[in-house]
């Protein structure tokens, strides 16, 4: 009951007889219970108590000169303490408004934020009201204490008020503080809110120019850039003066609405790499608008230069056939008439010199670039009417000539004679050695015999019709093949080494002693799917390369046809970090050192290395059968392997993703795994304030799968040596069926966007270089027509 700890009790007792036996039997009872709490002193009189304590801290009823008054004390303990309570209640509905600030979700409508920001504003005065209030109070309740009044009980307030002078005025340093950091938080709550708002505002402005400026330029683009006559090219060029005009007022908005997001980031605008970036696609479509009518109205000047022309051409042909139909033969028979007629034609043809000597070769260069099939049909067609007209001309003249000068000479003509000239032969080579009819050869594609030795080599023959170039050709042609069958055969030795010389040791009873415990039953961990690779290679595809012997085009169909078989090196890599990690742990063991030969390691790394020399092998033969039968072949299968290691290569990528709650193989094929620097858009559904600085770039480690684009963070290498391994944890993943590409983002040309639901969601990816993010776009792209069909 008591407010601090009891060292001492002093029990004073009274002086009336009943009253003392009264006390003392009582006290019997209770006198277990106070010596073991605490001492207890007993007191016969007012006089002994003196002895213990001052008089001057002791009341008059008790003998002192200590003036108290304890109503007084009640009335400053109560007011201390109320407004100690007061205190905690403000700090709590403060701490209460802050979360309410952090936590609400902020509305997709400007009518609402702005409601939001004045009703909290309007909130924050009321507080700031009552932390005055409660100020004001704890000030009046300090001036108590300094500045007492006059009374009985003075003396008694200069001794009891300091410490309760120093509990108020800490008090009141903490409301000060709370004051103060309410203060702050509240301005850049307020600035936070107000930049939202105007973020809010900027982009439904960028928004409503954006889709102003894509419907403009999807409607000028319905406008053909070509016309098939002089009016209709007008029109157009009249129509797109109207598009032209729209788009200037359009460009005149969106630099509105750039300089306000230029505005925004000068004054540090929490989301500046978003502002920044939507600048900038807002510049880049209005130079693409501004662009493209410039475009089409440069194309449809020309086509209209090129239609007048024409039409002049025409016209002009239709005047000289209208001056030729009406010259009176009959007054042009004698010499007089015909001079006239003839000087008639000259100015006439010296007036239209420049349209009906038109060149069609130079009508193609000026305006090749407006040429489509229909102008080049009126191109010729108005060349075949110029040259009618011109024959007509020439006839004419030539009748009127005949007429002025009765002396025609001669003219005599000369037809060229064919030249022949010899044709050159090539050498001829004879065969060192006859071929008789019991070795059988074959034909290559190129028509070069070759010998099939009894080692089941290929021997290329010279023949009369092969040059030495040739020879030399499908020389190394055939060393390919023979070294492709060849290293085949030493594979599957070496596989059947393996599979008899280490894992069948496993199963030998005998050597299950020198075993190491880690070993047991764990062969399938060491050796992965090495069995089924062994008889896919010995039963099937050594058999089909050995009979390209005789057909070499068939090489690129063994691997096309048994791509699907090659599946199963990508188990077998997936396995051998497993592989390798038990390897390390047991390749000291007597078992390895005694019973088995050695290298394990350098086998196990054999199907890795025979997938990757496939590849090599089909790039030498390709690069030999330039024009053979079967190189179409040989290119699918070069791509087919290439695939495949690729494929391999991401799978091993993918087994290393940690914290995917699901199953990974649900998603599809992995098609492409790279890191990349990511930037999240703004999200157009509810925001939390705290989400609102989330604009930096992230390094990101993504995987493409058929159905879905996983989004991890690669995790630094741990461990040493061989030990080292990098794992990606897994962060989101975005649906393929609900995404969408942006090829290009202005300012960096290795930039693209992936939005999600129609934009409610934007990141921007950016590559390490341009060819990356093309090919990473054109998978998308398979993957989003795949869809469509």
């Amino acid at each position: 009951s008591f407010p601090g700890n009891l060292h001492l009790v002093m029990v004073l007792r009274p002086t009336g007889f009943f009253q003392r036996t009264f006390t003392d039997i009582g006290f019997r009872f209770s006198q277990e219970d106070f010596l073991l709490k605490l001492p207890v002193v007993m007191l016969s009189s007012v006089s002994d108590l003196l002895t213990y304590i001052d008089e001057q801290q002791l009341t008059p009823e008790f003998g002192g000169t200590l003036e108290y008054c304890h109503s007084e004390w009640v009335i400053f303990r109560t007011a201390i303490e109320s407004f100690a309570l007061t205190v905690k209640e403000i700090a709590q509905m403060l701490q209460s408004f802050g979360m309410e600030l952090a936590e609400t979700e902020l509305p997709d409508d400007m009518y609402s934020i702005e409601r939001i920001l004045a009703l909290r504003t309007e909130k924050y005065y009321q507080l700031k009201e009552d932390i005055t209030a409660v100020t004001k109070e704890g000030n009046l309740l300090l001036s108590s204490f300094e500045e007492p009044d006059s009374g009985e009980c003075s003396q008694d307030q200069q001794h009891e008020r300091p410490g309760d002078w120093e509990t108020v005025n800490r008090l009141l340093g903490q409301l000060r503080e709370m004051e103060t950091a309410f203060d702050g938080f509240w301005e850049k709550h307020q600035l936070k809110m107000e930049q939202y708002l105007q973020l809010w505002k900027f982009e439904q402005s960028f928004q409503e120019v954006k889709n102003a400026i894509e419907f403009l330029m999807g409607q000028q683009a319905e406008l053909p850039d070509t016309g098939d006559s002089v009016p209709q090219v007008k029109q157009r060029l009249k129509d797109l003066d109207h598009f032209d005009g729209m788009a200037q007022d359009l460009i005149g908005k969106a630099q509105v609405v750039i300089l306000h997001g230029h505005q925004l980031a000068a004054n540090h605008h929490y989301a500046l790499n978003l502002i920044c970036q939507q600048c900038n696609e807002l510049r880049h479509h209005s130079d693409v608008l501004s662009d493209e009518i410039k475009r089409k109205q440069m194309r449809l000047q020309k086509t209209l230069d090129l239609h007048t022309r024409l039409q002049q051409a025409l016209q002009c042909c239709d005047e000289g056939a209208y001056l030729l139909a009406n010259q009176q033969m009959d007054k042009c028979q004698s010499k007089e008439g015909a001079q006239k007629a003839l000087q008639d034609i000259e100015r006439f043809l010296e007036s239209s010199s420049t349209y009906l000597n038109y060149d069609p070769q130079t009508l193609h260069y000026d305006f090749e670039s407006v040429l489509t099939s229909e102008l080049k049909c009126q191109i010729q067609s108005v060349q075949v009417k110029l040259e009618n007209v011109r024959s007509m001309f020439e006839n004419r003249q030539s009748c009127f000539k005949k007429l002025l000068d009765k002396h025609v000479r001669p003219v005599q003509l000369v037809a060229p004679r064919p030249e022949n000239p010899p044709r050159s032969k090539s050498p001829l080579f004879s065969p060192k050695h006859g071929i008789s009819e019991k070795e059988a050869y074959f034909i290559l594609p190129q028509r070069v015999p070759v010998l099939i030795s009894g080692a089941g080599l290929i021997l290329p023959l010279q023949c009369p019709s092969c040059s030495s170039s040739q020879l030399l050709f499908f020389l190394y042609f055939s060393h390919v093949i023979n070294e492709l069958i060849e290293t085949e055969r030493v594979y599957v030795e070496e596989l059947f080494t393996v599979l008899t010389g280490y894992r069948a040791e496993m199963d030998n009873p005998a050597m299950l002693i020198l075993l190491p415990p880690v070993l047991r039953n764990r062969k399938d961990v060491l050796f992965g799917n090495m069995p089924e690779i062994y008889d896919f290679h010995n039963k099937i595809f050594l058999h089909s390369l050995e009979n390209c012997l005789g057909a070499p085009e068939r090489v690129g169909c063994c691997f096309l046809d048994r791509r699907e078989d090659f599946q199963m090196y990508e188990k077998y890599c997936q396995n051998k970090p497993r592989s390798e990690s038990l390897w390390r742990q047991c390749s000291e063991s007597t078992f390895f050192q005694v019973s088995c030969p050695p290298k394990l390691d350098s086998y196990l790394l054999k199907p890795v290395q025979r997938l990757t020399k496939y590849q090599l092998l089909l790039k030498e033969l390709l690069k030999y059968s330039t024009s053979c039968d079967g190189v179409q072949e040989l290119q699918e299968a070069l791509v087919a392997m290439l695939d495949l290691l690729k494929s391999v290569n991401d799978s091993m990528h993918q087994i290393s993703i940690t914290g995917y709650d699901g199953d990974l193989s649900e998603l599809g094929k992995v098609l492409m795994q790279g890191s990349f620097s990511v930037w999240t858009g703004h999200r157009k559904g509810p925001t939390k304030m705290k989400d609102l600085a989330r604009f930096k770039p992230m390094q990101r480690h993504l995987f493409l799968y058929e159905k879905a684009l996983v989004f991890c963070k690669k995790r630094e290498e741990h461990g040493d040596g061989y030990d080292k391994t990098s794992s990606y944890s897994f962060k989101h993943f975005l649906k393929m069926n609900a995404v969408g590409i942006t090829e290009n983002v202005k300012g960096d040309h290795r930039k693209f966007e992936i939005w999600y639901s129609g934009r409610e969601e934007v990141y921007v990816v950016q590559a390490q270089t341009v060819d990356l993010k093309m090919a990473w776009l054109n998978e998308i792209r398979k993957i989003l027509f795949k869809q469509q069909e």
